[in-house]
């Protein structure tokens, strides 16, 4: 059987970041905004697969108000209750397509046991028109409860700017993977409207956004940019955790990578760092 390339890439992230531990149980989320000729081509890409087209749309109405910009788009996204380990045995299960309307979306392909989108739609609709009204190529939106960045902010009381500070200064490759910053989320109840909206909002000036003392978010123009962005983010953390532990001090008491340091990196690979 052989799936679009577009779902043989969420099959490989999602097995991916269960392998890393990020997606324990059912926990976290993914999607992809399809292109052009992916839509126009969407029955012939599924017809030699278990996938089903679905003549008339299941609708699903009254979720939210759709910005116009993004109205008419189509997400293939992960379903609610799926388990990462298990989604490459039966995608067709365990994703499905749906097209954004004004207030909601119509299920047009997947789901064929009758699952739904994930809880985090709300979010994943307005992270993507949020991204796609700063870069038109912007494609992937990715959730999951990366460790030690949930770690690290249960145990630091972190701001956008001192939690990107603590990690461009002990990983030189932050600075360069994510020179917009990271954004930070007080904790609220996921899976409602109003984290979609706050989400949304920070996207605006970045693509990495961490939910507090639960998980983070990513956004990029295809699976191995907000991939990449996560697992920098991670390691970042993971390294300031160990030079807390060691030294039994705060990270930017340690001889960490200095504002000078970071500068020099920005100019010799023309980036600009946001809070230098």
């Amino acid at each position: 059987m052989s799936y679009p390339r577009y779902i043989n890439e969420m099959i490989e992230t999602t097995y991916d970041m269960w392998s890393k531990g990020w997606d324990e149980y059912n926990g976290g989320n993914i999607s992809y905004r399809l292109t052009e000729q992916e839509i126009q081509e969407m029955a012939t890409d599924l017809a030699d697969t278990d996938y089903r087209i679905y003549s008339e749309p299941i609708v699903v109405e009254n979720l939210l108000e759709v910005p116009h910009h993004f109205q008419g788009q189509y997400l293939l996204i992960t379903a609610s209750g799926s388990h990462f380990r298990y989604l490459k045995e039966q995608p067709a299960v365990d994703t499905g397509i749906v097209k954004v309307t004004e207030t909601g979306y119509d299920i047009v392909a997947g789901f064929v046991t009758g699952k739904r989108p994930t809880s985090e739609i709300y979010m994943h609709i307005l992270a993507h028109a949020a991204r796609y009204a700063q870069n038109k190529e912007h494609r992937v939106v990715i959730h999951n409860h990366a460790t030690n960045i949930v770690l690290y902010s249960l145990l630091n009381e972190v701001t956008s700017e001192s939690l990107t500070r603590d990690l461009w200064s002990v990983l030189t490759e932050s600075i360069v993977v994510f020179p917009d910053g990271i954004d930070v989320l007080p904790w609220m109840v996921p899976g409602t409207k109003e984290i979609g909206q706050a989400t949304a909002k920070l996207l605006e000036h970045t693509r990495l956004v961490v939910w507090a003392k639960h998980g983070v978010l990513s956004t990029g123009v295809d699976y191995e940019d907000c991939f990449g962005l996560i697992e920098t983010a991670n390691k970042a953390a993971g390294l300031a955790l160990d030079l807390q532990r060691i030294s039994g001090k705060p990270v930017q008491e340690n001889d960490v990578l200095t504002d000078d340091n970071l500068r020099a990196v920005c100019k010799a690979l023309h980036v600009e760092g946001r809070y230098l």
